[in-house]
């Protein structure tokens, strides 16, 4: 039998991880995505690589005992299976730009069923194009409550405290919250995506080599993710004694990418 444990991860700068440059076609680097939600998600292979980096750089020898031991170049039967399980990590929240806000943390029903399931949460679900009362919003028509987005707007249908649908330390403003339909929370998630583009000078002077160039997408500051985690026994301390511990996630983080707060929960 499984202890269930799970982390939350708070993006404290642009979090990439997909293809790296010129992977892509047109240089389009893109993060990975959900099938289903098309929204941006950390598979587990990467949380399990960065823990294991860690704990390696710390207590050396330690990281095969919890991950498994790593192959070996020429060695049969070298690997171990893993004391931890790691699962992919979904958003919860996704901050987006709403003008007089002027930051709107969205998401919808099936990341919060996920949200539910791995964290336990004794609430019922939201219906779509709820947002608590003390959301600022403006008035149209019949008094119908309103969010104006660079793309058009989203008529709030129910009012309701999401207080529950918040984890814990999270650091995000508990009035600005919209639960979206599954179907809109896509065109929202690309609308709030961090995007930069990025271009290699000549080495003796400052003009665009115009063979290197692309452009690469973002989870922005302020995404909230949940992954759940497995483990085979009791006794795993990634983090020492405490509870949290900033890590850096994905690539670019030379140019300020993947700098992230990571809590952990549960039975571990």
């Amino acid at each position: 039998m499984y202890h269930k444990a799970y982390g939350i991860i708070e993006t404290l700068a642009p979090l990439h991880i997909g293809a790296s440059a010129g992977e892509e076609t047109g240089n389009l680097n893109l993060i990975f995505r959900d099938q289903f939600t098309q929204t941006g998600i950390i598979p587990g292979s990467s949380i399990r690589g960065r823990f294991r980096a860690d704990m390696r750089s710390h207590e050396k020898g330690s990281e095969s005992q919890w991950y498994g031991h790593e192959a070996t170049l020429g060695a049969e039967n070298a690997t171990t299976e893993a004391s931890v399980k790691f699962e992919y990590a979904s958003l919860v929240w996704l901050p987006v730009f709403c003008p007089g806000q002027p930051i709107i943390w969205v998401t919808c029903p099936r990341l919060l069923k996920r949200y539910k399931l791995v964290a336990g949460i004794n609430a019922d679900l939201p219906k779509p194009y709820t947002a608590p009362k003390a959301l600022q919003s403006r008035q149209v028509g019949t008094n119908h409550r309103v969010l104006f987005f660079n793309l058009g707007f989203i008529e709030i249908e129910h009012e309701d405290n999401l207080s529950d649908w918040i984890p814990t330390d999270a650091d995000l403003n508990t009035d600005n919250l919209l639960v979206v339909a599954d179907n809109d929370i896509a065109m929202l998630h690309d609308m709030g995506l961090y995007r930069q583009s990025r271009v290699k000078l000549a080495d003796d002077e400052k003009r665009v080599d115009g063979k290197a160039f692309f452009n690469v997408e973002a989870l922005p500051e302020g995404s909230i993710l949940i992954f759940p985690v497995a483990l085979k026994e009791k006794g795993w301390k990634p983090f020492g004694e405490k509870t949290s511990q900033e890590l850096y996630f994905g690539g670019l983080e030379s140019i300020g990418f993947g700098h992230c707060r990571v809590r952990l929960a549960g039975d571990y």
